[in-house]
């Protein structure tokens, strides 16, 4: 992959439906039969949450390829405080150029854009073997906690990234998830209806459903 391949840029609200297929075909049948995601995106973007400068696509010979976002949330601190952050995603790939770097590619590319607007920390739910070759790390080491998950339980999955240097220096707390990534199954399914038909499947390593 060259850098003279791609060319990443600002979604346009002409790129909606385009991108929103973009991430169903990412996501179908990865997570849950069938997804949410493409859903998710749609509502996001009129959430006042989400941060429109940082909403990018990734495009070849004017293809749309990938796509990420970003959502501003914060974390309520132990000592009483609300610290702003931001999480990100759905971050997408199509499926048929997945593992060829275009999705580092845009994700090392955003996380320095909202490095220059300057906030000061991303969190996010994901793969610690993609996404620490970025920067990412155990939230836990920052001292962060994922909200309403028990003590005991796994949350290598809760991941960090300092944008500023420090800015979560002598800070612990919990995340909170932005409510827009919450949505109802009978709405995602009405939402779908108006995509070509895509089979459902139940697969090994499916986390929900």
């Amino acid at each position: 992959m060259n850098k003279n391949d791609y060319m990443i840029r600002l979604e346009k609200r002409e790129d909606y439906r385009a991108v929103e297929n973009l991430v169903r075909e990412a996501f179908w049948n990865v997570y849950r039969p069938g997804c949410s995601e493409h859903y998710v995106i749609h509502m996001l973007r009129d959430d006042p949450a989400f941060v429109k400068e940082l909403d990018f696509v990734l495009e070849i010979d004017g293809k749309l390829i990938g796509q990420n976002m970003f959502m501003k949330t914060i974390i309520k601190s132990d000592d009483g405080r609300k610290i702003p952050v931001l999480t990100m995603g759905p971050i997408g790939i199509i499926p048929e150029l997945k593992r060829k770097g275009y999705g580092k590619a845009i994700l090392d590319y955003s996380l320095d854009k909202a490095a220059e607007m300057g906030f000061g920390a991303v969190l996010f739910e994901g793969n610690i073997d993609f996404y620490g070759k970025s920067g990412f790390d155990y939230a836990s080491k920052f001292g962060i906690r994922y909200h309403d998950l028990p003590e005991d339980a796994d949350s290598s999955f809760f991941l960090c990234k300092e944008l500023i240097p420090g800015y979560l220096d002598e800070i612990t707390g919990v995340y909170q998830t932005p409510q827009g990534y919450y949505v109802n199954d009978e709405d995602v399914d009405e939402f779908d209806k108006g995509f070509p038909t895509k089979e459902k499947l139940k697969l090994p390593g499916q986390i929900f459903g």
